[in-house]
């Protein structure tokens, strides 16, 4: 045994000798029987044949013999391989987004929202209608929106631009916090929302979409971009805890907020129209959003924002006659006083 493993040792070294050549000295000579001693190790059938440069490389790969491709082969490959990683980079799983067009052919500009959710404001509605308080909820939510307006306005003062971007930041919070706390209640309760979930964040979603056509009209100003993210900290909070424990609180509120938007949009439009503040061109998104005529200016935009805001007052008062509470007070104080923790 011991002269079989020897004479295959001694085998080995004279074919790695032979293969490699003596141009590489005695260190080539033992880099070639190492390689080659490797070979027989781990074949373990060739005892000492010469196997070559392609079986070589074939051990240093992670592939057996059978999967080796030719160099052109493998081009293909890393072609498809880069072909199949653009299409994901641009797409979903290689599922391309499909061209969406206006009526008139051209491509659709717009990702944050599709020509079918665009619609024409209804501007014949009533802007002057006012919920009188009746009891004491009503009183706190109608006192708190005009106690809040005074610091807005002493801060703004004719700023119309700004102050509607101020407003409309405050203004898509209560949509969402009511959608959110709305849904989670269908889902704890079992029961349907009777609407109300996509009412609601419908209405977060149309008063940011008032914000994108501001900003396009009116750049804010780093104190003011300051300004948002206190305000809006603040505020969320602040009316998340206010629906865990008063539903018809929260929505009264949101329905004089909106009563004080008709009255701030309408102070916009007279500037405009004495001159004060320039008509300039509607900008694009708001023509497609509302479906404005191509030569709109400031003025439409204006207009039908405050008849968006009109229509956002109906539904809170209506709301907060119509949505019940969504806890009792036990738990509602509960959750108060994990939220003060």
């Amino acid at each position: 045994m011991n002269r079989f493993v020897l004479r295959s040792v001694k085998q080995c070294l004279v074919n790695g000798q032979r293969y490699y050549g003596s141009g590489g000295g005695g260190g080539g000579l033992v880099y070639g029987s190492s390689v080659v001693g490797r070979s027989v190790h781990l074949s373990g059938q060739r005892n000492g044949v010469m196997f070559g440069g392609f079986e070589w490389r074939r051990m240093m790969s992670s592939a057996p013999a059978s999967m080796e491709k030719a160099p052109s082969e493998k081009k293909e490959q890393e072609k498809e391989e880069t072909k199949g990683k653009d299409i994901v980079a641009s797409s979903y799983w290689g599922i391309s987004r499909p061209t969406i067009t206006r009526e008139d052919g051209t491509v659709w500009p717009w990702n944050c929202f599709m020509p079918w959710e665009t619609y024409k404001a209804d501007v014949s509605i009533d802007l002057k209608k006012h919920h009188v308080p009746k009891n004491f909820l009503d009183n706190l939510a109608y006192r708190t929106v005009k106690l809040l307006r005074i610091p807005v306005d002493l801060f703004f003062q004719r700023r119309y631009g700004c102050h509607a971007m101020m407003l409309e930041t405050v203004a898509a919070v209560p949509g969402m916090v009511g959608g959110m706390l709305l849904h989670l209640k269908s889902l704890r309760k079992f029961q349907q929302s009777g609407g109300w979930i996509k009412a609601l964040l419908e209405e977060a979603e149309n008063e940011r979409m008032h914000l994108m056509t501001i900003v396009e009209l009116v750049k804010p100003k780093w104190y003011e971009r300051l300004l948002v993210l206190a305000v809006q900290g603040v505020f969320f909070n602040g009316f998340f805890v206010l629906y865990l424990s008063s539903p018809k609180l929260a929505h009264r509120f949101v329905g004089y907020l909106e009563e004080e938007a008709v009255f701030s949009y309408t102070e916009y439009l007279e500037s405009i129209e004495s001159g004060e503040t320039e008509n300039v061109p509607a900008p694009a998104i708001a023509i497609d959003y509302w479906r404005l005529p191509k030569d709109a200016r400031l003025k439409d935009v204006i207009t039908v924002i405050r008849a968006d805001e009109a229509h956002h007052r109906d539904i809170n008062h209506f709301a907060s006659v119509s949505i019940t509470h969504l806890f009792h007070f036990p738990y509602a104080h509960f959750l108060l006083l994990i939220v003060s923790v």
